[in-house]
Formats: C-alpha cells, structure tokens, sequence
C-alpha cells in the first residue's frame, strides 16, 4: 500500500466513522442548585451531643468546640448554616464564636449563645465556662503527633520516610509516637526546642517558614495548632503519664447528610478516651475525600460539594483512629416510571435513583445486548449468524437463552481464566518454567468451565501441596514466592484488603495493624519447599511444627489468626492453611463473599460497588451497601457459584440499561443509570480485529487457531507489540489495576499505520480479497455482514448508501486512471473498497468500546 491510497483511506474514513459511530456521548450537563430557602426552624448540636438538650459545659481555658447549626425544612431535610448565621453571646466576656462557629472561653462564667438569621430566625445554646484559670498538660501523643499527620510532616514524603529529611526524622504517620518524643526532644543535643522562649524554637520558626524550610509553611502563627505545639513547649515537652487516658476512638458529626449540588457541610469531630472524657479534635484532625472531583474539605473541616451528584465520603484521621462522613448528593429530577424489575440488583438500584432523583437510560437494543453481553462473558463478538438469528428471533426470553448459552460457551472458561491467571501472577520469566505456566492456566480454565465453586478454587490455591505435574495450582507458590508476597495477595486477592502497608506500621486508613499483618502471615510459616520432578519445578509442602511468624517491629511471635479474629491454637501436625481456608470460606467471614461479588461487579459495570474493587474497608464505602451485603449472601448461599453470579448480574435491568445518557444522567458515574462504555481490553480486540480482517493470529509454539484471549500466560507479550501497547497485564501484581483500560496516541496510531495490520487488511487470504473475488452474494449483503461482525446489527440506509457510493466511486476513480494512463494492471479497486471499508469500520469508537 502506497502513501497515496493510505491517504485517500485516512479522507474517506472521516465520513465513515461518523456514520457508523453509534452516538456515544461523553458530555456533561450542568444543574443549578435551588435557590436559597430558608428554613423552618434552627437547631444547635455542639458535636458532642446531637442533640444538647441542656447546657454545654467548657472545662479549662482550653476547652473548644466547633458549633453546628443545621437549619430544618417542612420536608424533613436539613441544611448546614453554621456560617449563615449571627451569633451573639449575653452576657460577652464569657464565650467567643468566630464566624464558622468555632468556639472559645474567655473566662469563668455562664452565658447564652443565640445563632439567628435575618428572617428572625433563632436558636439558643446555655453555656458555661469552669476552671478557666487551671491549665492542662499537654499530651504528646494524643495531641501533638496528630498535627505532625495533619500538616503532613510525617508523611513518606517527607520527615516520615525511613531516613527522615535533611537529619529530622519521625515515625510514619505518627504509629510510633515515643520514638518521635526522643527525635524532637532529645536528639542533636535538643536543639529542636526552646523552652525558655517556645516561639523562638526551631520547630516552631520552620513550621512557620520563619527559617528557610524545605517543606514550606506548614503552620500559620497564631493558629490553634501552633498555640498548642507552643504551649506544650511552655509547659517543658511532657510526654505524658503511663496512666494517662488513651484514645479509644474519634467520632464525627454529622455522619451523613444528604446535600445539594455545591453545598457546604461543616464537620466537627470528637475524641473519646478511656477515661470517659471528650475532646474536639476538628482543627487537628485530617481530611480527605474520596472522590476529588466531586468534594474538597478545609483544613477547618468545611466540607465542599461540586456540580456532581453521587456518593462522597470524606475519612477523618486521627492518631490511629478513622471516622467516615458520607454525604449524598442527589440530581432530583423527575424519575417517572422506571423499568421492571427483573431481579433483586434491580430492585436496588432502582430504589436509589428513586431517592437521588436520577432517571435511567432506557433499555439497550438487541444488538447493543447481543455484543455487551459476548464480550463481557465469552471474551469475543458474536458471530454475524449469531446476531442476525438474535436480531431476528421473537422468543420473549431470548436475552436469558443467550446468556445461558454463552455461559457454556468455551469462550466464558477462556475469558476468566484469562482474568484469574493474570491476577494470580502465572508469569513465564524462562522457558523452563512454561510447563508450570501451562499447566495452571489449563487448571484455571477447566475451573471456570466447569463452574468449581469459588470456596473450592480459592482453597485449592492456598492450600496447594505437591508438585505441578500432579497438582497445577502450585504454581501459585512458584512465582509467589516470598512470605510477604504470600499474605498480601491474599488479602489483596481474594479478601478486598490491602495490608502492604501494615508491615512496616499502623495502615493509616484502616484499624489493622503490625500485630494483624503477621497473625495472617503466621498461616503460611510452615510451607516448604523442595526440588520437584522437573528442572523448574518445586515440590510445596507443610512443614509440621508450631505455626507463628515474628513481628520485626516488637520482636515478638505471634499466631495464626484471621483479620479481626482470634489467634487459631492448631496442631503442629496439621497445615495452618487448611484453617485459614475454613476461616475465609466461612458464612460469616465479613471479607470473602463481598470482595468476590465486587470484583465482577467491576468486571461487568467498569466500576465495582467498591472502588477500587480490592480497596474494601471503612474509609472507602459501598456506592449500594445493601446491595452489596444482599450480592455477597446470595453469593453464599448459592454455594459460591460463579455461573449464578454473573447469570444474576447479566440478567439485571441495571447490566441492561442502554449506554446512551438522557439529559440527567450523562454525570453519573457511581449510581448505574447507565451502562458505562469501557474500552476491549488488548486481547478481546485483537482477537476482534483478526475476526474482522479474516486473518489468523500466530502465536510461537500454538495451535494456528489460539486467540489472545486464550494465551496461557505473560510470555507472549513482549513479541506481540498490539498486545503491549493495549494494556495486556504482565501478570507482575495481583491488582487489576496492572491491566492498562487508557487509551493513548500510541494505539491510535498503531490503528490507523500499523504495518502488520495493514499487510494482514491487504493479504491475498484476507476478507477483504475474498470478498472482492466472491460472486455468489450482492455488495448489499456483504456490507450488511460486516456490520453484523463489527456492531452485532444492520447498516442504517446511510450507512450502507455511502459503503455502496465508495465501492462505485473506487471502482470509477480506478478506471479513469488506467484509461488515462493506458494501464489495465493493478490492484482490484473492489478489493481496495473493502479494505478501506473494513479499516473504517475498526477504527470506530463503536467497534473499540464495548456499549
């Protein structure tokens, strides 16, 4: 092919591919909020208490609170008006309130706070101040550290690292807080400190970008953390007492709301103690939302909506103790009648975009189903016999016969396995080992085919003992390897959790600790390993003994014990895996069933009820708790049955919503109103582009037929260029965030000018010659097919008028040349027609999504 025709190619396909695109919208639609309402009463709760109910007590002259006004509707709905209001304390002199209601005591006293609006408005607070003139002693831990966290001193970016930064070095998010006492006060002589002037010490006049500092201004002078940081060096460092109160848990209000678009929430947060007592915590506690694009929170803990409707959490840190706020955020537009339920995902889904005013899609068209549900299942497109005896049939419950039918398709065993080995590292480093590879992937399809229970395909990895030959799943230890690699993709993997971090400390989003990270470790402290029967291979086995693993931070043996549970007492005859199996598999296990569901939840809707899918944990909440509760205990009872699972999935309306958006839900990317559009992963569209240009992908060492799709392991990507440029995983991790879903320039232009798909387009074997040459079928017939190959339906009348216009156009443009030139040879422009025709055609967004 020449650079003129490839031109020409590249001209026609403009018009083509907006012909054959199906309309895949990718806007957004702005909503105005409401105007201003005002409400129908105000309400006071100080963040102790919800309701105060009687008199807010302030201990000590250091005693603050961030105040929260809600203002309350006819309808029930409340609205956050802590920094609407005017608040004004009689008798003065006792309290002052700043303008976001942060409260302070100004001596010893009783008063009454009123927070009114112009409307007349009013709620009252009775409020008394006692020991204004005793001083508390500051405590290190419970409140120092936390605003090292805050100000992100002692994060890995900076002083937390394990060498610290230019010679100041503190524990990681503040887990070790005596080893952060000794760096600040003791180290270099204490050169850190001044008590004898707190403002002129060094960690103050850093902090305060007084003194160059690498980490800029970390604190304002004169703010409540620094006025904290300055009395306790006021008050000589104490660290505090053995028997000092500790911190049990942190609490934050409101725990959820329900706003509008562009709202404000304040947030107050509270730290209870093990003596009973109470603090604020707002202005020291960290914030972060979930969602960046939808919500941002103050260092003061004000809370922020954008123009997005959806879910937001935002996780409040302090110390080792997390909280969660959720705020939903509701479109409010006319739902009208939503589709019938076919399930009970449905009935889910539909009761939420009930309440958040949020109209779905309608339901997809045959053809969209057709090839949704192919390429989610079976990995592939439907065939054009396939989709015109679909498109053709009036059998009312062809949608559940197909998904049926596509469950026994070997395409479905391919598919999975595809998914499962990629996540479970078969990875081919050497030739030598492409038995042990071969031989877990078979093992892995045959699971899926057959439908092994999820508990049973879960238990014979973990517990796998033998060598490969007689027992493939070995495999698994052969490349995870390490114990650490062993306990994290488990966790990872198969419970939702990841515990990397909880290694080395305290995992700063969660309650798990060192002490859970190697109690789930201890299960795999007696796996031994051996010379197997090949040169490659390892024979596994349980060592007998007593099962535990060191802790490397305490020094100290802990035992076998499921995450949140207690130590297992195991006979050292028996191999530990087998009781961490029976723990995972377990009804009640509170991780194993909903990371399951959620992760093909993710596989099907692009998106898991939990994103990331493997990420399952407090701070990160389900966008349907219900729904993901209901999924997981189904999931169960059906005995772990993975063909019920995705036939529940598929046959939901929810799966079956149309893609398209209507003039509300075009935003929407947590609630399901639609089907969102995912781009094929590598192997899916290479398989549908060799299916397309009736060419045969060769693979070294294969049978001529093997798709992609159905490669055994990491060991073909390197030399298939198309495979690595589109995301194909190397199967390094067991996160599916290795699999690379971006588009990029790269793969556009590996589309449009790759040679070895063009010599595939314009070979002589190719569907394209065939075509030409083919004289028993009209060209009306062939485009139709085309079009039932590429989208699964039929070419409008304008998109088969312009295919037929270029086939006559080709074959006139082609015949004035040889007249003029006097040359009858060449390339037959017919068969040139088909190629630029099928080229198009892939090169359409509605060929390379899945829809």
């Amino acid at each position: 092919m020449n650079f003129y025709e490839l031109s020409y190619r590249q001209l026609f396909s403009g018009l083509l591919v907006l012909l054959a695109a199906n309309g895949l919208a990718f806007g957004s639609n702005a909503n105005s909020l409401d105007e201003e309402r005002s409400p129908n009463a105000l309400r006071f709760y100080d963040g102790l208490l919800e309701d105060v109910g009687g008199m807010l007590q302030l201990r000590g002259a250091n005693d603050r609170r961030q105040l929260l006004v809600s203002g309350e509707f006819a309808s029930g709905a409340a609205q956050d008006f802590t920094r609407r209001v005017n608040y004004i304390a009689a008798p003065s002199g006792v309290v002052e309130v700043d303008g976001s209601g942060w409260l302070q005591p100004l001596s010893n006293g009783a008063t009454t706070l009123t927070a009114s609006l112009p409307s007349g408005l009013k709620s009252r607070l009775q409020i008394e101040v006692t020991g204004f003139e005793e001083e508390r002693p500051v405590h290190f831990a419970n409140q120092i550290v936390p605003i090292f966290t805050k100000t992100g001193c002692n994060g890995g970016g900076c002083h937390g690292k394990s060498g610290g930064q230019n010679g100041f070095r503190l524990s990681l998010l503040g887990f070790e807080p005596m080893e952060d006492y000794e760096h600040l006060v003791l180290e270099s002589r204490g050169r850190r400190i001044f008590p004898a002037a707190p403002d002129y010490s060094l960690l103050l006049r850093k902090a305060t970008a007084e003194l160059p500092h690498g980490g800029g201004q970390r604190l304002e002078k004169g703010s409540a953390d620094y006025g904290l940081i300055r009395r306790w060096i006021q008050q000589g460092m104490p660290y505090g007492n053995p028997d000092d109160p500790i911190l049990q848990s942190i609490e934050v209000f409101p725990k959820q709301r329900l706003m509008e678009m562009g709202g404000n929430q304040q947030l107050a947060v509270i730290a209870r103690y093990s003596d009973g007592s109470q603090e604020d915590v707002t202005r020291s506690a960290l914030f972060e939302a979930n969602v960046k694009e939808m919500a941002e929170v103050t260092e003061e803990g004000l809370f922020h909506l954008r123009e997005q409707p959806g879910e937001v959490a935002v996780m409040i840190r302090y110390q080792a103790h997390v909280a969660v706020f959720r705020a939903t955020v509701p479109l409010g537009a006319p739902v009208g009648q939503l589709p019938e339920p076919n399930n009970f995902i449905d009935q889910f889904i539909f009761r939420k975009l009930e309440s958040v005013g949020l109209p779905p899609s309608e339901i997809a068209d045959d053809s969209s189903f057709l090839r949704r549900t192919a390429l989610d299942i079976a990995g592939r497109l439907p065939t054009s016999k396939e989709a015109e005896e679909f498109l053709r049939s009036n059998e009312p419950h062809k949608r559940d016969q197909w998904i049926d039918a596509l469950l026994e398709d070997p395409g479905y065993g391919a598919l999975f396995a595809n998914k499962w080995s990629a996540l479970l590292r078969n990875k081919r480093a050497r030739n030598a080992e492409k038995r042990g590879t071969y031989a877990f992937h078979g093992w892995i399809r045959e699971s899926m085919q057959q439908n092994l229970p999820y508990d049973d395909f879960v238990s014979s990895i973990l517990a796998a003992s033998g060598n490969i030959a007689d027992n493939p799943p070995v495999a698994w230890y052969r490349q995870v390897n390490q114990l650490n690699e062993q306990v994290e993709d488990t966790a990872q993997l198969f419970l939702g959790v990841r515990l990397q971090c909880a290694q080395c400390h305290h995992h700063p989003f969660e309650k798990w600790s060192q002490h859970d990270y190697y109690s789930l470790a201890a299960f795999f402290s007696r796996v031994g390993r051996a010379a197997g029967t090949g040169p490659s291979e390892e024979l596994i086995f349980h060592k007998p003994g007593d099962a535990k693993t060191k802790n490397i931070k305490t020094g100290k043996y802990v035992r076998p014990a499921g995450l949140g549970d207690e130590p297992a007492r195991l006979n050292p005859l028996l191999d530990p895996r087998l009781e961490l199996v029976r723990w995972m598999t377990a009804e009640d296990n509170p991780f194993f069933a909903k990371s399951m569901v959620n992760r093909y939840w993710k596989h099907f809707f692009g998106r898991g009820l939990v994103d990331p899918e493997d990420d399952v944990r407090e701070t990160n909440p389900p966008t349907h708790p219900e729904l993901l509760e209901s999924l997981a205990r189904r999931f169960v009872h059906s005995g772990y049955d993975l063909k019920a699972l995705v036939r529940w999935i598929c046959q939901s309306q929810t799966y079956q919503l149309s893609s398209t958006p209507n003039q509300h839900n075009d935003i929407d990317k947590q609630y399901f109103s639609r089907y969102y559009p995912k781009r094929l992963m590598a192997e899916t569209l290479h398989d549908a582009i060799h299916e397309m240009l009736g060419a045969a992908a060769a693979f070294d060492n294969l049978p001529p037929d093997t798709k992609a799709v159905e490669l055994p392991d990491n060991g073909f990507n390197s030399d298939n260029y198309f495979l690595t440029v589109f995301g194909r995983p190397d199967s390094s991790s067991s996160c599916e965030c290795e699999r690379s879903q971006d588009a990029s320039l790269a793969q556009s232009l590996h589309l449009l000018n790759s040679k070895i798909l063009q010599e595939k387009l314009a070979a002589d074997t190719g569907r394209a010659a065939q075509w030409a040459e083919d004289r028993s079928r009209s060209r009306e017939e062939k485009i139709s097919e085309l079009y039932l190959m590429a989208f699964s339906r039929y070419p409008t009348d304008d998109e088969l008028g312009v295919a037929l216009q270029y086939l006559d156009r080709k074959q006139a443009v082609s015949s004035a040349a040889a007249s003029q030139s006097g040359e009858t040879k060449g390339k037959n422009p017919t068969r040139m027609a088909y190629e630029d025709i099928i080229w198009a055609l892939i090169n359409t967004k509605e060929f390379l999504f899945n829809h």
